[in-house]
């Protein structure tokens, strides 16, 4: 069958020619499958439900769609996302496609003053780009209507509703039009998300380009069974061992993150921070810094999972593990992006048997155990979720567990 039998060129998805001449000066020829599969029914008006591997493409997928119906119509469209650098990222996005069209977009987030954001509304942007809780806040205040909307977006819808942003979400659903176009996006979708689409969506198109969960196929992995004492002997000699790769490292609180970003410093190499402790300054200036090579590394917790697209992060570290066994997928999504081969490295306690069979369950993939020669392993064991554990060994763990050598048949 043929490219064009099969519309796997933007010229076949009912893209209007003055987008087209756009996507070829950006050097877009080829659509990937989320937006082979998206472009055409969203264009046609469809209630879209994507589900896609990060760094697919998803946000052209539904940006080429929003700019061409509002072009067409006069509307406004609004894209919702869960965090101020997912915002800033997609306002990117767009702008490269609907700046040359005369479109105007204005970003609305959190954590900054709030002035020059209205600002920006009362000059009737095309399309808004907004954090659910600061654009609640602006509808609340009657600073903001939604009565021009004709198109809503949802990225990474199921992370908006893991950080509580459901209510938020609720109220700005269903202060918008009702005749609308919705889609809503994202590599995970919980029972939550198709909840929700079913109350706010009309009978919604659903595009599955990989099994909710699907891991990259072009990132490798790799888990270490080590001590909370010796995570940090082991990030050096990683460190040292992968010294040419521009790497992401999450961390599970934000306390953690500053401390092992001052022990990276520390060990002379160049390290950033970026968890919701620094202001919105700080946040895009270690963004900024790490995209053009200032730094080499950044530390994150999972408010960064979804907002980084630095295409050059060859190694991802997850020195704790996530809460939530789909920020896996969203934090290893952070490499192998664009075609490119890339690393998961995760550090896993004794203790954490339960959460890597979650995770391998939700990627259908066995992930593969490791040891080092000069730093102790560690022995899963398989009853510590059952077992219950004193204040004292949750805090210091099993010092006789910390002496054993991990062995594979023992997991």
């Amino acid at each position: 069958m043929t490219n064009e039998q099969n519309t796997e060129n933007f010229q076949n998805l009912g893209i209007n020619q003055k987008i087209l001449s756009i996507l070829d000066k950006k050097d877009f020829k080829t659509p990937t499958p989320i937006q082979n599969q998206v472009i055409s029914a969203a264009i046609e008006d469809k209630d879209i439900i994507g589900i896609a591997q990060t760094g697919t493409g998803k946000t052209l997928a539904f940006g080429v769609p929003m700019i061409q119906k509002i072009m067409s119509s006069g509307a406004q469209g609004l894209i919702m996302v869960p965090t101020r650098e997912l915002a800033q990222q997609v306002k990117q996005a767009i702008s490269d496609i609907g700046t040359p069209l005369g479109l105007r977009s204005a970003v609305i987030i959190g954590g900054v003053n709030q002035r020059p954001q209205v600002q920006a509304l009362r000059q009737n942007p095309h399309i808004v780009i907004a954090t659910p809780g600061r654009l609640d806040d602006l509808l609340n205040q009657k600073l903001y209507c939604l009565n021009k909307l004709s198109i809503i977006t949802l990225d990474e819808a199921d992370r908006m509703l893991d950080v509580g942003f459901l209510p938020q979400i609720k109220r700005i659903l269903k202060s918008a039009p009702t005749n609308r176009q919705t889609m809503l996006f994202s590599a995970t979708m919980p029972q939550s998300i198709e909840s929700l689409a079913s109350a706010f969506m009309k009978t919604p198109l659903r595009v599955e380009i990989a099994p909710q969960g699907t891991s990259a196929k072009n990132v490798e992995h790799e888990l270490f069974v080590i001590s909370h004492l010796h995570k940090l002997r082991l990030l050096k000699s990683l460190l040292g061992d992968y010294s040419q790769d521009t790497t992401l490292i999450f961390s599970r609180t934000k306390h953690g993150a500053r401390k092992i970003t001052q022990k990276i410093n520390e060990m002379g190499h160049t390290a950033t921070e970026i968890h919701s402790n620094r202001s919105q300054c700080q946040r895009e200036k270690a963004l900024k810094g790490f995209s053009n090579g200032q730094f080499r590394i950044m530390v994150a917790t999972d408010i960064a999972a979804r907002g980084i697209d630095v295409k050059q992060i060859s190694l991802v570290i997850n020195y704790d593990l996530p809460e939530n066994s789909e920020d896996y997928v969203h934090r290893i999504g952070r490499t192998g992006r664009a075609g490119r081969s890339g690393k998961a490295i995760s550090f896993v306690t004794a203790d954490q048997g339960d959460k890597v069979k979650r995770i391998e369950k939700l990627i259908n993939k066995s992930l593969p155990f490791v040891s080092h020669a000069e730093i102790p392993s560690e022995k899963i064991d398989p009853n510590a979720s059952k077992r219950p554990q004193s204040s004292r060994t949750q805090r210091f763990g099993n010092r006789n567990q910390n002496r054993r050598s991990f062995s594979r048949s023992s997991r």
